[in-house]
């Protein structure tokens, strides 16, 4: 196997003489078992957990027709066994009596035809045949490629931003660790182990990336696996030790650390050693550390790489790794909490219990804001409709990696349980929400590991699709949390330094815009990755226009 033709392109000299880059021929293969017709690349399926789940229809269709199959061989194996025991109950013994005519006669007939049809039998092959064709049948409404892509890179975001052990994901927990120290973040009421072959594909794809800091904390856990369980193999396995150690070895090498590579190929020779091409890179591996001989220093460790998008980085991971904890808010008198009519006879007789969560910028939370029953009906409404949310860039609207999520858009004549809901929001915010001087409901189901890094929900371009409504800038978001979730998912305020865990049925309610019309540089937020869970949430979004007699304008840039 050599380098995939993107790594030749961009290598040293040095590197065109190696015959390097693991695994080419299994990459390939991978792709084309993964693509189904008639998927396109908006129909994928890690991007809402919503779209997960129905793959569970397809795999409850596969395990049928599966154990269709293990019937079938069970039975045509029993078969067998009993031909077998028949013909050695006949072995038996010192001498087998041929010169009874019976048996002289079965022997013979066993040899010029029992044999053959044993031999040749069409039971195997039917029976995998109706298998495949049953796959066939339901192929199309499998994962594609694409799809394995985006679940290993939502891990890889999972291992990233909250800290966690590859070592401890592969065997099911949710460790973070920082130095010496292990916490568990999240412990499952069911441990769930990866496989080695799981291991493998996840750097694997990160390999595929370029992304070799990613590729060697998760090859290195493949390998210990397959170590550990060399001599067997899994029918569903596409990698093995020799695979994980070629990858493995080649991301060293690009990482710098050719002596390690060196390490790894000449273990991969002892499990295959008549591999000609790991021969020749061992042979060049020397030669290039008897080059490097003279030189001394200490080994540069292997940095996660940057983010170019997010200067934030840190602090919006470290909002994250809160979990939306906020042990120190009861000591701000000035938060608190309410229950909220804002004057409005439609509240007088059930106020809303109201958080005060922030100051500047304004933010607060609004408790058990919809029912449980309500938020159902959402999600429902809006099931048929996701598609993968989109963020506006320039004047034009595209996908994104650092949002992973689906969304739809709900009118309200969609029901009359959503005109109740515009109602409730304007009596509560004291704000105009009907089109155009609001946006339709927009309901979000997040994917795996799916998150919003930081944003703004305001237009920061005056050529923002935002301005097509003609209603202006986006004076204030309203989002309700449709489900909760086991672990992480909290909005973090980037700036405003803290973030809120999701709860389900409240509504977290801020300000984008000043009174004087400018963007609220304070309001940068996220959503972080769902660790556990599936997160529904409603946004709401309320333009300028509409609303001058309701929340009048300011000159002055404090207001």
């Amino acid at each position: 196997m050599g380098p995939p033709a993107a790594l030749v392109l961009l290598v040293l000299p040095v590197l065109r003489a190696l015959e390097l880059g693991a695994g080419a021929g299994a990459g390939v293969r991978g792709k084309e078992a993964g693509i189904g017709p008639g998927r396109g690349r908006g129909e994928d399926k890690f991007s809402a957990l919503q779209s997960v789940e129905r793959a569970l229809g397809p795999e409850r269709e596969l395990l049928r027709l599966l154990e269709g199959y293990v019937r079938g061989e069970e039975a045509r194996l029993r078969d067998l066994r009993r031909f077998y025991n028949k013909v050695l109950s006949l072995h038996k013994g010192s001498a087998t009596p041929v010169g009874n005519p019976l048996l002289a006669y079965t022997l013979i007939k066993r040899l010029q035809s029992d044999w053959r049809n044993v031999v040749y039998s069409l039971e195997a092959s039917e029976n995998i045949r109706a298998l495949k064709d049953g796959y066939v049948k339901v192929e199309q409404d499998l994962p594609a490629f694409e799809d394995l892509e985006g679940a290993a890179r939502a891990l890889m975001r999972l291992q990233d931003v909250y800290m966690l052990s590859v070592k401890g994901l592969a065997h099911g927990a949710f460790q973070r660790v920082t130095g010496s120290d292990v916490t568990d973040l999240y412990r499952p009421s069911q441990v769930f182990s990866l496989s080695a072959d799981d291991c493998f594909h996840v750097g694997k794809v990160a390999y595929d990336m370029g992304d070799y800091y990613h590729a060697i904390t998760w090859l290195e856990v493949a390998v210990s696996l397959f170590r550990g369980s060399y001599g067997e193999w899994n029918t569903e396995d596409e990698g093995s030790l020799e695979d994980a150690l070629d990858y493995l070895a080649f991301a060293y090498f690009q990482a710098g650390n050719v002596s390690y590579a060196l390490s790894l190929s000449r273990e991969f020779l002892r499990y295959n050693p008549n591999n000609k091409r790991m021969a020749r890179n061992i042979l060049k591996y020397e030669r290039l550390l008897a080059e490097k001989s003279n030189m001394t220093g200490p080994e540069v460790p292997i940095k996660r790489p940057n983010v170019p998008h997010l200067q934030t980085r840190d602090t919006y991971e470290g909002l994250c790794q809160t979990l939306g904890s906020q042990p120190t808010h009861y000591q701000i008198p000035s938060l608190y909490c309410a229950y909220e009519t804002n004057a409005s006879p439609y509240l007088l007789l059930q106020p809303v219990r109201k958080e005060v969560l922030h100051l500047e910028p304004y933010i607060v939370l609004y408790h058990d804001f919809v029912s449980d029953s309500e938020a159902q009906k959402i999600r429902g409404f809006a099931a048929p409709w996701l598609q993968r949310s989109v963020v506006a860039s320039g004047e034009k609207q595209q996908q994104v990696e650092y949002r992973i999520s689906k969304s739809a858009w709900l009118k309200d004549t969609v029901d009359p349980m959503l005109v109740s809901l515009d109602r409730r929001i304007a009596a509560l915010t004291g704000l105009n929400v009907q089109p155009p001087y609001a946006e339709h409901l927009q309901v979000v189901n997040y994917g795996i590991g799916g998150h919003y890094e930081p944003h703004f929900d305001h237009a920061t371009s005056p050529s923002s699709p935002l301005y097509r409504m003609n209603s202006g800038n986006r004076v204030a978001t309203f989002m309700i949390y449709l489900s909760s979730v086991e672990a992480g998912g909290s909005t973090a305020f980037i700036y405003a330094n803290f973030s809120v865990p999701v709860v389900k049925n409240a509504a977290l309610f801020w300000w984008n815009l000043h009174r004087s019309g400018e963007g609220d540089g304070d309001t940068l937020h996220a959503g972080c990755p769902v660790l556990v869970g599936d997160k529904w949430v409603a946004n709401k979004w309320i333009h300028e226009y509409g609303q001058e007699f309701r929340r009048p304008c300011s000159s002055k840039p404090e207001d």
